[in-house]
């Protein structure tokens, strides 16, 4: 399928192609939607896309998934991301992130960019050395995991509601796979609302640290596939559900931090068949970005709380919603964005 064709199908403004053959950067940006304000996503810096369609094809979904974060949690933004595709062997990764930020200047404030999985604050601060349009740093805002972490939490606490009849934590069974930045805090949330929980990752010293700070207990991954649980909340990369793990799953709902957790459509409507209700990732895991989108605004910690801690008020609309019309969470949280840019 061609650029061209992917853009067009899709609903896709632009893809950028950005390179510096001085510093290796191969980088790509993908905008979506900016009916509602600038582009603003994270960028994604990853070593192993194995060609240059597998990351525009990556950055353009990443991209949708912003617009449709950013619209249903009410911020003036659009769908933004961006790719960087790391060079292989030893690179100047200071002087990489440098040329990126040139790069995103080139572009004239339509995208804002932030860190995101394989970037840090410290990657931002080379970042902002040449362009404005960056977020999430250091002496602002910093690192978003805990406020993304928060809001699960409260989405978490909004499905509890719906499927266990009560919007609290305490006492339920949850499993998380990956414990990185936002399982990590995920866990720590989860903690002090009493919920038991089961970690997986293939870092074993985040799952020591789980299990020694936060009283969680440490499975395999196919363990914690496998068990009986109330709610599962995929953490690491996207596709965690899907046609290896799907059937495996014992849970009364599926509620994490990961973006696009289902791999295909399919799995959405699988789900729904086996009686697990599903919240669209998008709209749990948005807490990460209105703590940036505050930073933009101008940043105040109580205020980006304050906004995430809605993320309540949005799962509980949606699967309200979906009870009512006999639809899908994932399909009417899609209905409230598209009329949403519509109007």
């Amino acid at each position: 399928m061609s650029y061209f064709t992917q853009l067009l199908e899709g609903g896709y403004e632009a893809v950028h192609l950005l390179s510096d053959s001085r510093t290796g950067l191969r980088a790509i940006v993908g905008m979506h939607n900016t009916r509602l304000g600038p582009g603003l996503g994270g960028t994604r810096a990853l070593a192993t896309y194995t060609s240059e369609e597998e990351a525009v094809a990556d950055a353009l979904r990443l991209a949708r998934g912003m617009t449709y974060k950013a619209a249903l949690a009410g911020l003036p933004h659009g769908g933004g991301k961006a790719v960087i595709m790391l060079p292989r062997g030893n690179f100047d990764r200071a002087k990489l992130f440098e040329s990126f930020g040139r790069a995103v200047e080139s572009l004239g404030g339509r995208y804002i960019t932030t860190e995101d999985s394989g970037t840090s604050t410290d990657d931002m601060e080379h970042v902002r050395k040449h362009t404005k349009n960056v977020v999430g740093l250091k002496e602002r805002s910093g690192d978003p995991s805990p406020v993304t972490a928060y809001g699960v939490a409260r989405a978490m606490e909004a499905t509890a509601k719906h499927v266990f009849g009560r919007p609290d934590l305490k006492g339920l069974r949850v499993t998380v796979l990956g414990v990185g930045h936002v399982g990590m805090y995920l866990v720590k949330e989860l903690h002090e609302r009493g919920a038991k929980v089961w970690v997986s990752d293939i870092n074993a010293q985040s799952v020591a640290h789980a299990v020694k700070e936060y009283g969680a207990t440490a499975v395999d991954a196919d363990t914690l596939h496998r068990m009986e649980a109330d709610v599962y909340a995929p953490c690491a990369l996207g596709g965690a559900i899907n046609d290896a793990t799907l059937p495996l799953l014992k849970v009364k709902a599926v509620c994490g931090a990961a973006n696009n957790q289902l791999l295909t459509m399919r799995h959405g409507e699988q789900l729904a068949s086996r009686g697990i209700l599903y919240v669209p990732d998008y709209a749990a895991n948005a807490g990460g970005l209105i703590n940036v989108a505050q930073e933009w605004a101008g940043y105040d910690r109580e205020k980006a709380y304050a906004r995430a801690a809605n993320i309540f008020d949005t799962i509980d609309t949606v699967l309200r919603r979906a009870k009512e019309s006999g639809l899908r969470p994932e399909q009417v949280a899609d209905r409230m964005v598209e009329e949403k840019l519509a109007a």
